[in-house]
């Protein structure tokens, strides 16, 4: 005859704190249960009834009294996490995250894009799981980093002398840097330029720091500052010629009321002015059209030849090469967003004025973090 299975001896003590645990009705579901079994075994009922009335199998009350019997009131708590165990391995959830980022017309299907009943319809009639819900794949391609997102658009650029062009600019910015040493005909300055704008006499949006509304509003407090939101443009606009010298870090530039080749080339010209004439100089641009020489004026080509000046272009489609791009990030945001301008002379001075802070502050760290997370190039 095979041995009874019963608690040992409780106390008082241990005795009302289990009546505590079971009419409480709080906590854990399993401590409530484990408490049970071990509360009608200390009242004397055997193991087969307990099973009987808590509606689990016998081997399960007797693991409950052996547990009680050796580890005490700690056995009562259950010492996993919440959560059921993941219901896909390792193989099937990298699996499933490799049909998720191809096509479906990889796999001869007729669309082009999935959707969540689509890819587990296919995830199950390929054999890869044997079942998922809609809400399981969402969650699953969630936690392997997989999201639905926009196709973005890339230009190829066409330009036939795209290796050499890329080749030349890196090489400038290498020089600049001190990566490389210089050959004696190289130049000893390089400069990036590019035009922004135009400049509109318009608010722009922007943000500042104002007192929370809701429960936290002071009823003395000011109002928050808005922007107009009607306005008209009668005066034209404004454009900025703007040059970064990557060896001093500096920034300079000019307003002008058109972008042209004749206005190019003043800029280049107080560029030139900057340095000693037998020092030279290149200077980055994109391929607009002011910039370049052409058949019928040959004004910018000769200017260059006759003062000691390289222009290396960034290929076609390619300006993000430049890497005054990122100055400007930082200038409009310091310079324009949140501002209301109510003529181009105060727009002109507000620019003028943080070009020269930007240059006073260039070896600020802040600064520096801010142009370095635009900086594309």
């Amino acid at each position: 005859m095979a041995e009874r299975v019963r608690v040992r001896e409780i106390d008082d003590d241990e005795g009302r704190r289990l009546l505590r645990i079971i009419r409480r009705g709080t906590g854990p579901v399993v401590t409530w249960r484990r408490a049970q079994m071990v509360l009608l075994s200390a009242q004397g009922m055997y193991v087969a009834k307990i099973a009987e009335v808590t509606f689990t199998s016998a081997d399960r009350v007797r693991d409950v009294i052996h547990n009680f019997n050796a580890d005490g009131f700690d056995s009562l708590y259950p010492k996993y996490k919440g959560g059921r165990p993941k219901t896909f391995t390792l193989p099937e959830r990298r699996e499933i995250k490799k049909v998720a980022k191809s096509k479906p017309a990889e796999h001869g299907l007729p669309f082009s894009t999935w959707s969540l009943a689509k890819l587990a319809d296919f995830l199950v009639a390929e054999g890869v799981v044997d079942d998922i819900s809609h809400e399981g794949l969402r969650v699953l391609l969630r936690e392997e980093g997989v999201s639905f997102q926009r196709i973005k658009t890339w230009k190829t650029s066409r330009d036939p002398d795209y290796a050499a062009r890329k080749a030349r600019v890196k090489h400038l910015y290498a020089l600049a840097d001190g990566e490389v040493i210089p050959e004696e005909s190289e130049p000893e300055v390089v400069l990036c330029l590019d035009e922004f704008g135009p400049l509109n006499l318009q608010p722009h949006p922007g943000r500042q720091w104002a007192e929370r509304g809701g429960k936290h509003k002071d009823p003395d407090r000011e109002p928050r500052p808005r922007r107009r939101a009607t306005y008209t443009r009668p005066h034209g606009v404004r454009h900025l010629f703007a040059a970064y010298d990557l060896g001093k870090d500096k920034l300079y530039g000019h307003i002008k009321p058109r972008k042209n080749r004749t206005r190019f080339l003043e800029f280049c010209r107080y560029l030139r002015s900057l340095y000693p004439a037998e020092i030279r100089i290149a200077i980055v641009l994109d391929n607009f059209s002011p910039h370049l020489t052409t058949k019928k004026d040959t004004r910018v080509g000769d200017w260059a030849a006759a003062n000691n000046v390289e222009f290396a272009y960034t290929p076609t489609n390619s300006s993000w090469l430049n890497r005054i791009e990122a100055q400007f990030t930082a200038l409009r945001y310091f310079a324009l967003d949140g501002t209301d301008h109510a003529s181009h002379k105060e727009q002109g001075s507000m620019l003028r004025r943080y070009i020269i802070w930007r240059n006073k502050h260039a070896a600020d760290e802040h600064l520096r973090k801010v142009v370095d997370r635009a900086n594309v190039a």
